[in-house]
């Protein structure tokens, strides 16, 4: 076999030992799905002040919070950190 399917089968090969949790040693993150609605407000904030501190779209807010849609990626790991601490999350992000 040649050299570029070798090395496209390891990748194939360590991606799905990835999903399956199999990494030698390395903890992977998996961040959980957050009640928006009741994050918002434990803060004491509105919808609109909310996702200004945050850096949101009030659009996605208020999708998040109907259910339309749910966050992902980077932004359901900053709504994983706000829920832990909030007030650590504004701390650094007014730095």
């Amino acid at each position: 076999m040649s050299k570029a399917f070798d090395s496209i089968k390891q990748g194939l090969s360590e991606a799905i030992a990835h999903a399956k949790g199999e990494n030698q040693g390395v903890k992977v993150y998996r961040p959980h799905a957050v009640d928006v609605k009741a994050l918002r407000q434990r803060v004491h904030m509105t919808q609109e002040q909310f996702a200004a501190r945050f850096g949101f779209s009030v659009a996605t807010v208020r999708h998040w919070e109907r259910g339309d849609r749910r966050p992902q990626g980077p932004a359901l790991v900053l709504l994983n950190l706000i829920e832990k601490n909030h007030t650590a999350v504004l701390s650094a992000l007014e730095a």
